[in-house]
């Protein structure tokens, strides 16, 4: 059983509840369409799931339905009472909180192997998803909808008109990749923009730390993510300019980098190379 329209309907005038804006609430009411989220996330029976943002908890049902375990993170008090109501008979586990400050070892208490499973606020999504990659390892896959624009920057190559700042860092955590669109229509109220569905996938072995360099060269996470935040800041920018102070000239052509380029022209391997080469090089 997952929420037709109707039923969302009665469940906010039951508990005369108004989507919020500030909070970017648009429910799903389409049954098939979180179906359709809960198998393009192939979870089942023995996995732990856990969603952000579940409203009035049409996803959560769904994902429930495959035999999952389900945490649902909500940070909308007001939403809580009909929220619990909805899902806590399927089993699913409902915490209120804001996503981006709770506790993730005690929403995760019980297990060390998760997916993120969600309809992700538009106001949060890239965020929320690079702290979660940062800080909580034990999400170990992710199945997001988001924004249109927003997925594909996440899941972008270096040549696509999408690539920059998150790109390459989702691309340091895992593989990523938008697996399906979804129309405005499925949603009340209807957002202007069409959604995507985003899978990311972690590295099973970690960050690719040498991502092309010598196996022997630690690259910084931090100090590669800053170049890159220069670089991307002034994209228009050729690399000698951007990171200027940030990299020693002689680093460039070190790491097999044209001083010529710009940002979007270098994927995670010669970003990383060039952040090798700029820390040998003391710049």
């Amino acid at each position: 059983m997952t929420l037709s329209p109707r039923q969302v309907k009665e469940l906010l005038d039951e508990y005369e509840l108004t989507p919020s804006r500030a909070l970017g609430q648009n429910f799903v009411v389409d049954p098939n369409t979180v179906r359709r989220i809960a198998a393009l996330a192939g979870v089942g029976p023995g996995d732990r799931v856990v969603e952000v943002g579940p409203g009035l908890g049409s996803l959560t049902l769904a994902l429930a339905e495959t035999g999952a375990a389900v945490t649902a993170v909500e940070v909308d008090r007001h939403l809580i009472p009909a929220l619990r109501s909805v899902v806590e008979p399927v089993g699913a586990r409902v915490v209120e909180g804001d996503a981006r400050k709770v506790d993730w070892s005690e929403v995760l208490a019980g297990g060390d192997r998760w997916a993120l499973v969600a309809n992700l606020p538009y106001n949060i999504a890239t965020p929320l998803v690079l702290d979660l990659l940062v800080g909580v390892p034990a999400i170990e896959r992710m199945l997001v909808m988001v924004q249109r624009e927003v997925g594909e920057r996440l899941a972008a190559h270096v040549g696509d008109a999408a690539y920059g700042i998150p790109s390459v860092k989702v691309a340091w955590w895992g593989t990523a990749a938008v697996v399906g669109r979804v129309p405005p229509t499925v949603f009340l109220p209807q957002p202007k923009v069409e959604s995507a569905l985003v899978r990311i996938v972690r590295h099973p072995d970690g960050p690719p730390v040498d991502a092309g360099t010598d196996p022997d060269v630690d690259v910084d996470r931090e100090r590669l993510f800053h170049l890159v935040d220069a670089g991307f800041g002034q994209r228009r920018k050729m690399l000698r300019r951007s990171l200027a102070g940030l990299v020693d000239p002689e680093a460039f052509g070190a790491a097999g980098v044209r001083p010529e380029a710009r940002a979007e022209e270098l994927d995670l391997a010669a970003w990383a190379r060039l952040t090798a080469a700029a820390a040998t090089m003391g710049a």
